[in-house]
């Protein structure tokens, strides 16, 4: 275990001292330890866009995370406006096989479950039951709550929140930027997630749906034309008749009474690095047009705000306004800075009657200097107008002494305040404000003093107990940390405010109560199983009970387990949860991979009441990590992988291919072989063995700098090493290498996924054709067998019983045949997003497929058995 040593939240030391905390919860604090000791690399890694170091940690690992999914689809180059649109027309006109898909994860998952006390979890920590990332929120006065996921798409429910149903599957783009109601009762929602700042989820523009309550969104449904294409909206704000959208390609507006004609592009600041500009190849080019957000005099909506600028700094950073019709920059009055160092990702909110103006600002100088905290501050404009004058509400030192969970230095309130804001003022009393960071803030005086009813956790607080009797010992549930978005609503008259976060909805009365420490007693999850945006990473099953236990990895959701009988999902593993296999033959052999190769094992579902706090031995989950993990030369989601005839042989990658021969028995670190060393700067992005082969693909640098990628092939006795040729023009083109898999019975048989678009969508020096290749010869040479499938990056394949391929791409799976070359969507019933990985259960008759954005969901093949 790490040793936690004299960094607890306030209060919090008394009770560390009393039991251990979880090891989610000590390598937090070993982080902040880190950040605070060491600043000048924490820093220089959240700062280092593209880098591939490995070694950030927390608030950088969610930079990292965004950037590498950013840069598998946008290698070698930059990806063209229009491509997921031609994907999305392609896939409308391909055939179909029979059979539908059966969803999996459609039950509550609780982050607390009361069986999981494990030592690498994070149950107990008070956030309940949670979902995927929601983006965007919307509420009317009827009990009507919309909720946006990260990509999942948008979802409805007409109590309050929970009994979810999604109302814009049929859209290309299941990614939310921002919802909004207006006046009229029309809903508005911007695709294209911006919270991190990278071209992860890529949206297809903005729809406007009429009557929300009972429609649904259709392609029609989108304003102007494909000019928002590929964008990412942080947000949609509606001044007048005129709607404002802040983009990563400009500030753009539309009437909102005339919905006919393309949006305006009303202010880019560096144009030359726009798509078909002089420098759109630049490699800085996505970050050189980000609006963040928009302000009006409420006298006067014509007078508007821009909040322009990239979070790590540049010279166009800072506000705009217009003046004699030109955009110009401006200078804020009052204490809220204006300077481009100091003005980052800005959030603004006004309060109904006028009276007030709030705002959050990021500034890139700390982001650049000071491991504690990004956040300039909190401000009120008490004139009402946004020009101010502007008044300091609060900087991170008070929020952190308000009843912050995070007051450890080099992780303070605002530390990621580049990727955790919202603002919502109730719009009944302008003194009354929401502000979220990583945790959800309230001040009911104007910003004079603030409290944190939505603390970061539990953890740290005295009345934190890890008894599974009890959810969160004697504390009141908290919500998920990392807040992103906030309504305020009412049904039947009560008055509600519901945030969107990391782990899904919740809701507490507007005007809720707290305990003495601020903290609120009234949180309710929305998240009841029947929204599932759940972002996972991997799947695998194994057997369990006469039936099948089914594990999964998710983006800052740690591990789900759903075993046979179960009525909710249980949280065994916290964290992010990466790679995971199962062994096929008992479905509680688990080995479950944090971040960077931090890979963990277990041999009973990782099932424990707790009692590892007072007796170590009693811990039933094995740190197993590859060395490549202390090291910091492992992708920040790496393969993990094991060989579907034998249990005990895993391979895993980092700079290196490692093996371990012991299987879920391994528990040591020292366990691992070193097969193949990639070479300096390279990391694996996929590995697969079988028959005692073994493949691996690699990149490096593996940001659109000089992306090179590579296959290594050998053995797992050691024998035949070598990387293969890959000229740059061919066969397999210069992208990224996303999955293997190869044939049971032919170990020199092999088929890989490739990522990104072709080179018609993608600028870059072999960009190349093609998305699903085939090699017989052990990868000396390879063949095309793309054929009908839609340009759109691939993320996995797999051989399936009969000899047929499945593969998994960035908006359907398909199936080909064992002596078709024609492609056809698998089965129907599956929405529209990414599935990042597809196995088999134990049989191979049914697959299981990990979405990321909408849960997992199964398909039995048996049902292809008279189709191609």
């Amino acid at each position: 275990m790490i040793a936690a040593i004299g960094l607890m939240p306030a209060g919090g030391a008394t009770a560390a001292a009393r039991k251990p905390r979880p090891v989610p919860y000590q390598h937090h604090v070993q982080i902040a330890q880190q950040r605070a000791a060491h600043p000048d690399a924490a820093l220089r890694a959240l700062n280092a866009e593209g880098d591939d170091d490995g070694g950030a940690e927390d608030p950088e690992e969610i930079a990292e995370q965004a950037e590498q999914y950013a840069e598998a689809r946008s290698a070698p180059g930059i990806v063209a406006p229009g491509a997921y649109t031609a994907a999305w027309r392609a896939l409308k006109t391909m055939p179909v096989t029979r059979g539908s898909w059966q969803h999996v994860t459609d039950l509550p998952y609780d982050s607390d479950d009361p069986r999981y006390r494990d030592i690498n979890s994070n149950s107990s920590g008070g956030a309940g039951r949670v979902t995927g990332r929601v983006t965007g929120l919307a509420a009317d006065d009827s009990g009507y709550v919309y909720a946006g996921a990260a990509n999942g798409g948008v979802w409805r429910s007409r109590t309050g929140g929970g009994h979810w149903k999604p109302i814009a599957d049929r859209l290309p783009s299941p990614s939310t930027g921002d919802l909004r109601l207006d006046g009229r009762g029309r809903l508005w929602y911007a695709t294209g997630e911006a919270n991190t700042g990278a071209t992860s989820f890529v949206g297809s523009g903005v729809y406007v749906l009429a009557k929300p309550r009972t429609g649904s969104f259709s392609p029609r449904d989108r304003v102007g034309g494909t000019e928002l294409e590929s964008t990412i909206i942080r947000s949609l704000r509606i001044f007048g008749d005129t709607v404002w959208v802040a983009t990563n390609r400009g500030a753009y507006s539309h009437s909102a009474s005339d919905l006919s004609g393309h949006w305006k592009l009303e202010f880019a600041p560096n144009p030359d690095f726009l798509p078909g500009g002089s420098q759109a190849a630049d490699a800085n080019a996505p970050y050189k047009n980000i609006i963040n957000d928009f302000a009006a005099d409420p006298k006067d909506p014509s007078r508007v705000i821009i909040a322009a600028g990239w979070r790590s700094g540049d010279t166009y950073n800072g506000f705009y306004t217009r003046v004699a019709g030109t955009w110009q920059r401006t200078t804020l009055t009052g204490d809220i800075a204006s300077d481009a160092a100091n003005v980052g990702a800005v959030t603004f909110a006004a309060s109904a009657d006028g009276s007030r103006y709030y705002a959050i600002e990021q500034s890139p100088t700390l982001l650049a200097t000071n491991p504690d905290s990004t956040l300039q501050g909190i401000y009120v404009s008490k004139s009402g107008s946004p020009f101010g004058p502007w008044t300091l509400s609060a900087d991170y030192h008070k929020l952190a002494a308000s009843g912050s969970a995070l007051t450890d230095p080099g992780y303070m309130p605002g530390v990621q305040a580049w990727y955790n804001q919202f603002l919502q003022v109730d719009p009944t009393d302008p003194d009354h404000v929401y502000m979220g960071l990583e945790e959800v803030f309230e001040s009911v005086n104007g910003g004079t003093t603030w409290r944190v009813p939505g603390p970061y956790w539990n953890f740290g607080f005295p009345c934190w107990d890890i008894d599974p009797s009890k959810q969160t010992g004697d504390c009141f549930q908290t919500t998920h940390p990392d807040q992103h978005a906030i309504a305020i609503g009412s049904n039947h008259g009560k008055k509600y405010v519901v945030v969107g976060n990391d782990g899904g909805a919740y809701r507490r009365p507007l005007r809720g109560v707290v305990d003495t420490g601020g903290h609120a007693r009234d949180w309710t999850s929305l998240n009841d199983g029947s929204m599932d945006v759940l972002q996972y990473y991997s799947v695998a099953a194994g057997r369990d009970r006469n039936g099948l236990a089914v594990s999964g990895g998710l983006q800052d959701n740690g591990q789900s387990i759903l075993r046979p009988g179960d009525r909710v999902m249980g949280s065994n593993f916290g964290g992010d949860g990466g790679d995971t296999i199962v062994d096929p033959a008992n479905g509680c052999n688990i080995a479950e991979e944090y971040v960077y190769l931090d890979v963990w094992v277990t041999n009973n579902c990782a099932v424990n009441d707790g009692a590892w706090t007072t007796d170590p031995t009693k811990a039933t989950s094995y740190n197993v990590a590859p060395p490549d993990n202390e090291t910091g030369e492992a992708r920040f989601i790496a393969p993990l992988n094991q060989d579907p005839r034998n249990a005990k042989v895993w391979v895993a990658g980092g700079r290196h291919v490692w093996l371990n021969t012991k299987g879920y028995a391994i528990r040591s670190t020292a366990d691992w072989t070193d097969l193949f060393d990639l070479g300096e700067g390279h990391t694996a992005t996929a590995v697969v063995t079988s028959g005692g082969m073994v493949y691996a693909g690699w990149c490096g640098p593996c940001n659109n700098q000089g992306f090179t990628r590579g296959i290594a092939v050998g053995h797992t006795d050691g024998t035949g090493w070598h990387q293969l040729t890959l000229p740059i023009d061919g066969p397999i083109p210069n992208r990224y290498v996303s999955g293997f898999d190869i044939d049971p019975a032919d170990p020199n048989h092999v088929v890989v996924a490739i990522n990104g678009f072709s080179r018609r969508w993608t600028e870059g020096p072999g960009a190349g054709i093609g998305h699903i290749f085939e090699s017989r010869d052990a990868g000396e040479h390879w063949t095309d067998i793309s054929t009908n499938l839609p340009d759109i990056p691939a993320d996995t394949v797999k051989f399936v019983q009969g000899g047929g391929l499945v593969a998994g791409t960035d908006n359907a799976i398909f199936h080909r045949g064992a002596h078709s070359r024609t492609w056809y969507v698998l089965g129907k019933n599956i929405p529209t997003t990414t599935t990042l990985q597809i196995r088999t259960d134990p049989t191979g008759r049914f697959l299981y497929a990990a979405t990321h954005g909408r849960g997992i969901w199964s398909y039995d093949l048996n049902q292809l058995r008279t189709h191609h």
